[in-house]
């Protein structure tokens, strides 16, 4: 039987790529089942652009492996960024594997999983990645079918010393704004009610297409050709966000008050060596700017600790800087090498019990500002998507409000209400923890 088994790692700009896999192996044929043992085809797509990402993968190809010493006739395949990455050398370094497949061709994998012979192969093409996918392209979602990603480029220009995605992803590729909104369309009628904008770089968009296309025209026709409740956008950089995007954000409803835009650091002398292209004046202006303009946006960051020079100093302004911004969200990740990025080779490296220390204080210090931020919604009512039962508890139901992305923010624990999972509904808000909240569905009431 032709039956497949899949494991998507990392982001969700990865998870849309696996879903136009998974569409394409049941257009072949294939039937999805959910126990790699059962599988005649097993298929790890990969994140590889930061050394845990390429561990995780590793471990999940060598569990699934373990699979074939039952059954060597099953077949095992990995895509995804590690492939593009790392290419043939990979053949050596994992046998058990019967075919790699690169970032441009895995869109046609059912066939080249059809073609396979006896001999483990590698498809990839040379250079950076060029594909770019369109609305005509399948996609079976993966996630509950209420919500879905919409990835509208490809690819990366910003050049961050850490980062590996240019030499992984290529260069900037934005998809047109009738495709994205074909496509937005077709996800509607499939039942979608939130939406989330995704790229590695939302505020990018469109500067490749050689016309004034940006995010804020994109979002326009986005807002007119859909009726979807909510858009959400993920993964914006901080100078890119201007005051006409922020204007539309406080006019439209359905254009959720919730920015997540990586920050990085706050020391000049840090993102400076970050090549990141800002400083920390940008961030104070722009995080009046939205307090300003939108009042109930949510903002999100992340934060890197650790990097090649930081000193103590630099840490005691990123919280002194958090403290003054009270933002909602914060994650803090801990600065690796990565072979080939030219931060790799700066100097001054820090010893990673330092790194770990310095991640304690800031985690500690946000852990206090969320706790505070999160008490507000105490006795309002406020809109909730319903996800479902809890994973907590079959007792409770899980929502998110609208200032919680999906699998990265917390949640709604709904004591109490008759509701189905996708419905949006009013939710009196009795206790807020940390990073999640309480609360019970207001009978009869039901939102967008």
């Amino acid at each position: 039987m032709k039956t497949l088994y899949m494991v998507s790692l990392g982001c969700p700009k990865n998870l849309v790529d696996s879903e136009v896999m998974l569409a394409d192996f049941e257009q072949a044929g294939y039937t999805v089942v959910q126990d790699g043992e059962q599988a005649a085809v097993m298929v790890v797509n990969t994140c590889g652009f930061i050394r845990p990402a390429v561990e995780e993968a590793i471990d999940t190809i060598l569990e699934l492996a373990a699979f074939k010493e039952i059954n060597p006739d099953q077949r095992l395949v990995v895509t995804g960024c590690m492939v593009q990455r790392y290419g043939a050398e990979l053949i050596a370094e994992l046998p058990e594997v019967d075919l790699f497949v690169g970032l441009d061709d895995f869109p046609r994998i059912s066939e080249l999983v059809d073609g396979l012979g006896a001999t483990p192969r590698i498809v990839t093409r040379p250079g950076l990645a060029s594909y770019l996918m369109d609305h005509r392209v399948g996609r079976r979602i993966a996630t509950p079918p209420f919500r879905a990603y919409l990835k509208i480029t490809e690819g990366c220009d910003n050049r961050c010393a850490y980062c590996m995605i240019p030499s992984i992803r290529g260069r900037l590729r934005s998809r047109t704004i009738a495709d994205l909104t074909a496509e937005a369309i077709r996800l509607e009628q499939a039942g979608v009610r939130e939406l989330s904008l995704i790229a590695q770089d939302l505020t990018a968009y469109g500067r490749d297409l050689g016309q004034p296309k940006t995010l804020t025209c994109l979002l326009r026709e986005l807002l007119a050709k859909t009726s979807i409740p909510w858009v959400r956008l993920l993964y914006l950089y901080p100078s890119g966000i201007t005051d006409e995007l922020l204007d539309l954000m406080a006019r439209q409803p359905r254009l959720l008050p919730y920015l997540d835009i990586p920050f990085q650091h706050v020391s000049d002398r840090m993102l400076a060596a970050m090549n990141r292209h800002y400083r920390h004046g940008v961030l104070d202006d722009l995080a009046r700017r939205i307090r300003t303009q939108v009042p109930t946006c949510a903002i999100r960051t992340t934060m890197l600790v650790g990097f090649p020079g930081e000193t103590d100093d630099d840490v005691t302004e990123l919280i002194d800087s958090l403290h003054a911004w009270q933002l909602d969200h914060v994650g803090v990740f801990q600065y690796q090498d990565e072979d080939g990025s030219p931060a790799a080779q700066l100097p001054d490296k820090v010893a990673d019990e330092e790194k770990e220390s310095r991640y304690q204080r800031v985690m500690a210090a946000q852990a206090l500002i969320s706790e505070q931020r999160q008490r507000r919604y105490v006795g309002r009512l406020e809109p909730v998507l319903i996800e479902g039962v809890s994973e907590e508890s079959d007792l409770l139901l899980e929502g998110r409000t609208r200032f919680q992305a999906p699998e990265i923010d917390g949640c709604v624990y709904i004591t109490s209400g008759q509701v189905n999972p996708g419905d949006i509904v009013m939710v009196r808000i009795t206790e807020a923890h940390t990073y999640d909240l309480v609360g019970e569905v207001i009978d009869g009431q039901e939102d967008g």
